[in-house]
């Protein structure tokens, strides 16, 4: 792209000024129409070192209520953020509906900076950017407007504002050693920023390279740009996004009806027994896990009342308090409801070495969401292919992923609501949205069904618990683990 490119030509200094007025009374005036659209905005600069990225947001900003805007500059990831995976940091910024956020520099610049320096090549390469397309077309899907700019000048032009830049004392600190070597090989760094730019770009999230060389001119673009596709933004917010096939290897499950529960018991001794010897085991795996850096992310899912909770519990048991976290999953508070749904879940990931215990999970998109009306058809359609997707990246990462779903019948739940309702220290665990989620179980169970069939994948299959009795779901938990995790350590 960079090579093809052919700069637009600028207007006469007269109309230049009477244009950059104009849009950037336009941009304060879209402003309110974002917030009262719930517009998120997500604002990307790349381009070359002293192209301008950082005064270019200055100018930008400057047309923006400041409560409406969040500026992040994305330097190189700390070793915090290494340990996570790689868009971890990356959606941790995605702004709230109704707001922007702008990066200087993002997930391009960490990219090609990885190819240059040759850790990234190949099948990893093409990996990474597989996982930047689905991550920005995930946004687009999901209502985010995402503009990438690419702030473009010449060799001869970066190496006259460097070495002004390098002349003074008070600004040759902004000069890094990067910077200085991506002027020395500007034609390498060239090369590989346009294959970057090609594999990128996108319908829904193309790349707009901006003429840098004047400042006036740049911030026209800039500003021309952002306004026309906001207004385009909030023409088709009401538009429907197609519904993408899944392209992941699925693993078949049964129905719900089809999952025998009879004769799935053990007694107290040989529980108790086996209990022991799998806590055992499962505490010696978890130092191993924590030494070879693997992350585990173990999810449930299941009927209320079904014995998450139990279950939750001996497994936690076995575990150092240092090396996982639980995460009882409500409904989303005001500023995760303003994101993309997957937010709430990507800012709770482990880090390496780290266990992550989901007690509901982004699964509630096509169970809950669906069946209560919080979420329209076509998203939650949409979201089988999404968490797919999610799971993939996840998996690429190197993390384990272990999902269950809890299953008991409806006798047995009903048993279990009445031993809650008629047992004082136990009336905390039931509210009457569990007796009005029982009265939709047969609508339900067909949703759940349609989950696992979507979404019971090579990389991160369903496995169900049989819990009529808990402590043999206990056990049978705590072996699957055991078992995964046996196998990644191998």
């Amino acid at each position: 792209m960079l090579k093809t490119w052919i700069p637009g030509e600028a207007p006469e200094k007269e109309e230049l000024k009477q244009q950059l007025d104009e849009a950037r009374k336009k941009l304060y005036d879209l402003q309110m129409k974002i917030k009262e659209h719930k517009l998120p905005v997500l604002v990307l600069f790349e381009g070359w070192s002293a192209a301008g990225k950082g005064s270019m947001i200055g100018k930008v900003i400057k047309n923006i209520d400041p409560r409406f805007f969040k500026v992040a500059t994305m330097s190189a990831p700390s070793e915090e953020e290494l340990r996570r995976p790689f868009l971890y940091r990356y959606m941790c910024q995605i702004p709230e509906q109704g707001k922007f956020t702008f990066l200087d520099s993002g997930w391009m610049e960490q990219t090609t900076q990885e190819v240059l320096r040759k850790e990234l090549t190949g099948e990893d390469y093409e990996k990474r950017i597989e996982s930047i397309r689905r991550f920005e077309r995930q946004l687009t899907d999901n209502g985010y407007l995402v503009l990438k700019f690419f702030m473009q000048i010449d060799k001869e032009e970066q190496k006259f504002r460097m070495d002004k830049l390098c002349s003074s004392q008070d600004t040759r600190w902004r000069v890094s050693e990067f910077d200085k070597w991506q002027q020395e090989h500007y034609r390498k760094c060239e090369k590989v920023y346009d294959r970057y730019l090609k594999d990128t770009n996108a319908s829904t999230s193309p790349w707009y390279i901006i003429d840098a060389r004047d400042k006036k001119w740049a911030e026209l673009q800039v500003m021309d740009t952002l306004v026309s596709s906001i207004e385009v933004a909030l023409q088709n917010q009401s538009h429907s996004v197609p519904i993408l096939q899944n392209i992941f290897p699925l693993v078949k499950m049964p129905k719900l009806a089809d999952v025998e529960l009879a004769g799935k018991t053990i007694d107290d001794e040989e529980y108790e027994k086996e209990l022991k010897k799998l806590q055992s085991k499962l505490s010696e795996l978890h130092n191993r896990l924590y030494r070879k850096r693997i992350p585990v992310i173990i999810t449930y899912e299941g009927w209320d009342a079904a014995g998450k909770g139990g279950n939750i519990k001996r497994i936690t048991g076995a575990l150092d308090p240092r090396g996982y976290e639980v995460h009882p999953i409500a409904s989303p508070e005001p500023h995760e409801k303003a994101r993309h749904y997957l937010w709430r879940f990507w800012t709770r990931l482990p880090k390496d070495g780290h266990i992550a215990i989901f007690d509901r999970t982004w699964y509630g998109r096509v169970m809950v969401e669906r069946l209560e009306g919080f979420c329209s058809e076509n998203d939650w359609k949409r979201a089988y292919n999404e968490m797919n997707e999610f799971e993939k990246e996840l998996s690429d990462w190197g993390a384990v992923i272990i999902k269950f779903w809890v299953q008991i019948d409806k006798d047995t739940q009903l048993a279990r609501f009445n031993d809650r309702q008629n047992n004082p220290e136990k009336q905390w665990k039931i509210t009457d949205e569990d007796w009005r989620n029982r009265e939709k179980w047969d609508q339900y169970e067909e949703a759940v069904n349609e989950m696992l069939k979507k979404t019971s994948t090579a990389y991160a299959p369903w496995h169900i618990l049989e819990s009529v009795d808990k402590k043999y779901a206990r056990i049978k938990a705590l072996k699957i683990v055991i078992k995964e995790l046996e196998k990644a350590l191998k």
